[in-house]
């Protein structure tokens, strides 16, 4: 069987899965909504809100529940390894239940970040040594800094998941679209022991959006908007600890909330608001405003995700474009989109 023949056999495979396992996450969110109705577990619309009525929320420990359930059934048949599976699920795991508990009854921020950094750990321990980076002809062995560099990273993309999961939608359409697009690259590559993982996780949300495409029908709360945040992150690691150069492609096709809650961050930092306090100004907050709908910038970042950002990975990752040149021809735009809707700004001054 040639290479190619081999792909597509382990693609069509893992395909075939996405029906089941989307049905599965599907009827377990619609459960919860049922569950949450019942329970009065409702999200009221108040001055930082992007909605309007009341909703269901907590609805992403389906996806979570879901993701681990067959997470595990792959690591028994011996599809993941210890390694994959542990700093995949277990700080997945880890993280939905620090969101769960805090989506019920409010924790500290100190012990949320605790909690949080102690999930980057079980990503990063089992990963093994730091990767040598291969840049301009050089190689770079940063050792235990680059792992500290690798949890603060973890930790960022965790909560800017947190901040991005504002309006219906975006946060499922972010996390189902890189996904897709990493399996499509990871095909067309050879990575086919990479493929697993983000068809799971894209099949599991792709259940849940049914009900979470605007308008929503239900919220997946912070269980479920940080359980994404760690394990896009964590895969963005496995991936580079296996091949440095991997990390570009998932940098490039998560642009789009890196990009928007950094920009945001940055500017409310130096006009020194307190940044863990809610509130309505990324740029993806003030589109919506001002289209009046979540629909349009939920269907945009799915459609600049697709067209302009996975191509760029895909030249990254078969064209031999450097992958630092490849995160800065994607992210100009999107800063430039950031400055238009003004990300960061004073509510009241827009």
């Amino acid at each position: 069987m040639s290479v190619f023949q081999e792909n597509r056999v382990v693609m069509d495979f893992y395909f075939l899965l996405i029906p089941l396992i989307a049905a599965v996450s599907y009827s377990l969110t619609l459960f919860l909504r049922h569950y949450a109705l019942k329970q009065n577990l409702l999200d009221v619309p108040n001055a930082r809100s992007s909605h309007s009525a009341p909703t269901p929320r907590g609805g992403g420990v389906a996806f979570v529940l879901t993701y681990l359930f067959f997470m595990s059934l792959a690591f028994w048949a011996g599809k993941v390894s210890g390694a994959v599976f542990l700093s995949s699920a277990g700080a997945g795991a880890l993280v939905a239940v620090v969101g769960f508990i805090d989506d019920h009854s409010h924790i500290a921020a100190r012990w949320r970040l605790l909690g949080h950094f102690a999930a980057a750990v079980l990503v990063i321990a089992p990963l093994g040594r730091f990767p040598v980076i291969h840049w301009a002809g050089f190689d770079l062995d940063f050792g235990w800094i680059g792992c500290a560099v690798a949890a603060v990273y973890l930790v960022w993309m965790l909560n800017l998941y947190n901040f991005m999961d504002g309006i219906d939608g975006i946060a499922a359409v972010q996390a189902l679209t890189t996904c897709l697009a990493m399996a499509f690259l990871y095909s067309v590559t050879q990575h086919n022991e990479l493929i697993l993982a983000p068809v799971l996780l894209a099949s599991c949300v792709a259940g849940f959006l049914i009900l979470n495409f605007p308008p929503a029908k239900i919220f997946m709360g912070d269980a479920g908007s940080g359980f994404l945040g760690v394990v896009l992150a964590g895969l963005s690691l496995q991936a580079a600890f296996k091949q440095s150069d991997l990390i570009w492609p998932w940098l490039i096709l998560m642009g789009v909330f890196i990009v928007d809650a950094t920009f945001t961050l940055l500017r409310r930092l130096i006009r020194g608001d307190k940044v863990y306090e809610a509130h309505r100004s990324h740029a993806y907050q003030f589109a919506s405003r001002r289209v009046g709908r979540h629909l349009p910038v939920t269907v945009g970042v799915a459609l600049i995700n697709i067209f302009w950002l996975l191509p760029i990975a895909f030249c990254v990752m078969r064209l031999e474009l450097p992958g630092l040149i490849g995160v800065l021809v994607a992210y100009i735009p999107l800063v430039l989109i950031a400055i238009k809707y003004h990300a960061g700004a004073l509510e009241e001054a827009v």
